[in-house]
């Protein structure tokens, strides 16, 4: 992996511990787990591993419920900076999660 690479990958790490703090000014949601997993694992490992479920997450419904599915990890997913991370079949996961909650960014 390149320093560019690890870069984008920093950020994207960044950006899902990002989420607890959002989610719980935005909705007063605490996804402790998410936050637990993207600290024992990171970032990336935790978004490639839940989108390997290919289902609707707890955290997904809840924020749903808040109007904040721009907090979402499958939100992030999409981000075109993110992008370059992940496989076409991840990126279509995220976004097929997003639009059965009629969310298209």
């Amino acid at each position: 992996m390149n320093q560019t690479d690890e870069a984008l990958e920093r950020a994207f790490d960044q950006a899902m511990q990002g989420i607890f703090e959002r989610a719980k000014d935005a909705c007063d949601y605490r996804p402790v787990r998410f936050l637990q997993m993207v600290q024992e694992r990171g970032g990336l490992e935790t978004a490639k591993r839940l989108l390997a479920q290919n289902d609707v997450q707890n955290g997904l419904v809840t924020l749903w419920d808040c109007g904040r599915l721009d907090l979402s990890m499958e939100a992030l997913v999409l981000d075109l900076r993110f992008q370059p991370l992940f496989t076409e079949d991840e990126i279509a996961t995220a976004r097929a999660l997003l639009e059965a909650f009629d969310y298209s960014g």
